[in-house]
């Protein structure tokens, strides 16, 4: 006997290589209609197809949707490697990266320069590790400082790269909170922080949540509207 055929790729459904190469096919057995989203953190469209989904039923709602493709396709930005000579914003402040292969010091900021030296091969990882060594100290710092406000307490502060979660809160105070936060304006991750702080007085996204929040920043509206308009750009810097 043979199997059911396979399914065809987005390019060859679309026609167009250019833009069918940057749209993921996802075919899910739960889906009950064909749709399209925008994956920021990755830099495509994701085509989410029914299972039994025809090809030709596929390539006709691609078609339809070619300018809405076209149009999402425009704002999503490269991604950006941490190499000798790159940018990056680190709390809102532009720092550069240069190679110092034959210094014997690690990693050291200098002002807006941030010094690698060693293999030219581990620049961008030894990068990330000093950031998430800055991150670490910045918001303990952070979290003790609103903690106090509080009259709660922070047990520890642990950094990851999470995909899916800023920040997370345990009713025993321990906190875990992303490092790609020190690649966002300095308020917006400052928000994070007390948000996180904030759920040691409230576990939960009552009203009393929130204007405990807005005591330790200030209005927080803003620094949401980042999140929400730009946040996944940050899973773009390699």
């Amino acid at each position: 006997m043979f199997g059911p055929a396979p399914k065809a790729s987005a390019a060859a459904l679309l026609m167009d290589d250019k833009l069918g190469s940057r749209i993921r096919t996802e075919i899910s057995p739960r889906a009950k209609r064909i749709s399209l989203r925008v994956d920021v953190a990755e830099g495509c469209i994701v085509l989410v197809r029914p299972t039994r989904a025809s090809d030709k039923l596929v390539g006709t709602f691609l078609n339809a949707q070619r300018r809405w493709i076209e149009k999402h396709l425009e704002t999503l930005h490269p991604k950006q490697t941490l190499g000798d000579g790159s940018t990056v914003a680190l709390l809102g402040q532009d720092v550069m990266i240069r190679a110092a292969p034959d210094a014997k010091r690690g990693v050291w900021r200098e002002g807006a320069v941030i010094h690698v030296s060693g293999n030219a091969d581990h620049l961008s990882r030894r990068t990330r590790d000093f950031i998430k060594d800055q991150a670490k100290s910045v918001f303990a710092a952070w979290a003790r400082t609103f903690a106090g406000q509080l009259s709660v307490k922070v047990a520890r502060v642990a950094v990851r790269d999470t995909a899916t979660r800023w920040g997370s809160c345990t009713r025993n105070g321990n906190l875990s909170l992303s490092w790609r936060l020190m690649l966002a304006p300095e308020n917006v991750a400052r928000y994070v922080v007390a948000h996180e702080v904030a759920h040691l007085k409230h576990m939960n996204h009552s009203p009393s949540f929130w204007r405990t929040v807005d005591t330790l920043i200030g209005d927080s509206k803003e620094a949401r509207a980042w999140l929400r308009h730009h946040g996944a750009s940050l899973h773009r810097i390699l």
